[in-house]
């Protein structure tokens, strides 16, 4: 669904907003199959209870026919029938309900399935920077309460708050038929009592549950921020410290979830004492009418068994109500997610890139990711079609910033970036990414196959397209040493793949997708030097016929590039081939010495 634009009010006060937002998930627009198993849910449900108020009629008939002081067969037989039509009865509820679950359960799981998709949509939507500022596992946590929730909640709103309120009013007319208004009015205070005391602690429940959620949350974040970074830890033998943040965590969601459970007592304690105290007044009330003469041993049955059917659903009220709180705080943290402004948006109307030559350019571009860090600072240079342009400067200049923007995961807050002249914040976000393929630093991988992996790159690729990827990307050989070939697993990030083996296998990915713009991000400064000559000439094979940006820190990996842009605190310090630097003697001759003569001490230290 679309997202909301309300306010953000709190969510103790925003349980009619967060319900009004839920509501199109009850009542399914464009779904006409789903909104008749709805109906014919309800009507079962209107069926099941008609049988269930019925039943203690037949009941005190019973017990009224075997009361007397003979025992005559006609009287026998009324008994037996009245018997036996309420063990019919009972069957005929209870069959009721059931076809209505089989009935309403496709209702449920393709709501549930709807809000899903709805939030995976949106999460997918949203900025670099939200990613950036949220934990994966608090995320993932919100997803999984929210859309668990929304099942839950259209059973309870259909199912058992319309009849419960309808049981409530038939009682009580029927109390007030049989027994007169004194019945009716001590059965009203109780239900109104009942569903205050249930409010109010509830409400107190919900703070306890809220904070014990969050806590939980917590827990497992630093449970997952912990095991994805299982090498980290052991680099530096931090399994107690690892260990003592988690048990922290637990410790407090423990002793929140004890706060929890013990309200949850106390409010069975309090729901308790208000239906048995009406239970024992309309009991005593029978039997003193009983000593009257005005009601027979028949209608203390019948008192009974109202009463008993009547706080079967109130005592479920309770926990009802308890679930559609806490399904509100959860929907309700969800639809926030939902509701998150997405950063970059495409224009209205725009239209696709079209790509010709990919000539690329930067025109007075100013960028900051907060206020008071610019980043870029009137940064402006072209990419010629067909070249291969390098990006270089010291930590912070602003290269991999350049990337960010080229893939429009931000958008500058002045400024151009253009491809082919066309303006990138002006045409689809799909078909800027479409033109561009990159080769990151970390090459992270899908905890899934080879196959999968290289194939990613493109929804329509086939088994051959990944086989000359593979093959172009210099991988084949591995591949072919693997008893699984390319259905190997690669690990969680790629993890079992070596650092070579994974950005082979990215670029391959990208070779799949064959973009015209090839985006080298650093891409072989975490290899060794041997892995990464073996690499540098893959991607100098790979990078001709198209025009690429390479984002380098060593720059003797970019020294036969076409152009060089040398960037200097976000500004540009100056351009050229690497000869032409070399002689101008400026800031990129000072870093390749420093380079140079880093190099060479290596080199000595070696020897």
């Amino acid at each position: 669904m679309p997202p909301d634009s309300g306010d953000n009010r709190p969510l103790e006060a925003d349980g009619w907003h967060t319900l009004r937002r839920f509501l199109p998930y009850l009542w399914p627009r464009g779904n006409p199959s789903l909104r008749v198993r709805i109906v014919i849910a309800l009507v079962l449900v209107l069926a099941a209870k008609a049988v269930i108020l019925s039943l203690p009629y037949a009941y005190r008939s019973a017990v009224d026919a075997m009361s007397g002081n003979e025992v005559a067969s006609e009287a026998v037989s009324v008994a037996m029938a009245l018997v036996l039509a309420y063990g019919l009865g009972r069957f005929t509820g209870v069959a009721f309900d059931n076809f209505r679950n089989i009935v309403f359960e496709r209702v449920g799981q393709i709501a549930t399935l709807t809000l899903a998709q709805d939030v995976f949509h949106r999460l997918h939507r949203l900025s670099l920077r939200f990613h950036l500022s949220r934990r994966t596992g608090e995320v993932t946590k919100i997803i999984e309460r929210g859309t668990k929730s929304i099942d839950t909640m259209l059973y309870f709103l259909l199912f058992n708050i319309a009849p419960t309120a309808i049981e409530l009013i038939a009682v009580g007319v029927i109390f007030y038929i049989n027994f007169g208004g004194e019945l009716v009015i001590a059965t009203a205070i109780t239900v109104v009592s009942y569903i205050a005391i249930t409010r109010w602690i509830t409400e107190w429940r919900t703070k306890l549950r809220r904070e014990m959620n969050d806590l939980d949350g917590k827990a497992l974040d630093r449970a997952v921020d912990s095991l994805l970074n299982y090498e980290t830890v052991k680099y530096f033998n931090a399994e107690q410290r690892e260990e003592a943040r988690y048990g922290e965590a637990a410790t407090s969601y423990s002793k929140a979830a004890i706060k929890s459970e013990n309200s949850l007592g106390l409010l069975n304690i309090a729901q308790a004492a208000i239906t048995n105290l009406l239970m024992a007044g309309a009991m005593a009330y029978s039997v003193w009418g009983w000593s009257q003469g005005r009601f027979t041993v028949g209608d203390l049955v019948f008192v009974n068994t109202y009463l008993l059917q009547l706080f079967r659903p109130l005592d479920l009220l309770g926990f009802v109500y308890r679930s559609i709180r806490q399904g509100l705080v959860d929907m309700g943290a969800m639809f926030a997610l939902i509701d998150t402004p997405v950063e970059v948006q495409d224009a209205p109307n725009a239209p696709a890139l079209l790509v010709k030559h990919a000539a690329i350019q930067f025109d007075n571009v100013h960028f900051q990711y907060e206020d008071g860090r610019q980043i870029l600072k009137g940064l402006s240079f072209e990419v010629p079609a067909g070249s291969q342009t390098a990006i270089v400067g010291p930590s912070g200049a602003g290269k991999s910033t350049i990337a960010r923007l080229l893939f429009r995961f931000y958008d500058p807050q002045s400024g151009r970036v253009l491809i082919d002249g066309q303006d990138i914040a002006l045409v689809t976000q799909d078909s800027v990414r479409a033109a561009i393929g990159i080769v990151p630093q970390d090459s992270v991988l899908f905890n899934d196959t080879l196959r999968y992996n290289i194939a990613y790159g493109s929804a329509a690729a086939s088994e051959e397209d990944v086989l000359r990827a593979a093959q172009d990307a210099a991988i084949m050989p591995f591949i072919k040493a693997q008893p699984l070939g390319l259905a190997t697993e690669v690990g969680e990030r790629g993890l079992k793949l070596s650092g070579g083996e994974k950005q082979r296998v990215a670029i391959a990915r990208t070779l799949v997708k064959n973009p015209p713009v090839l985006l080298l991000d650093e891409a072989t400064s975490a290899l060794d030097s041997r892995t990464e000559q073996d690499i540098l000439a893959t991607l100098r094979r790979i990078a001709q016929d198209r025009t690429t940006i390479a984002i380098a820190h060593r720059l003797s990996t970019i020294a036969d590039a076409d152009n060089i842009v040398v960037l200097d605190q976000g500004h540009l310090a100056e351009q050229g081939s690497h000869t032409q630097l070399l002689a101008a003697d400026g800031l990129y001759a000072d870093m390749w010495a420093r380079q140079q003569a880093e190099s060479q001490e290596d080199q000595d230290a070696l020897a």
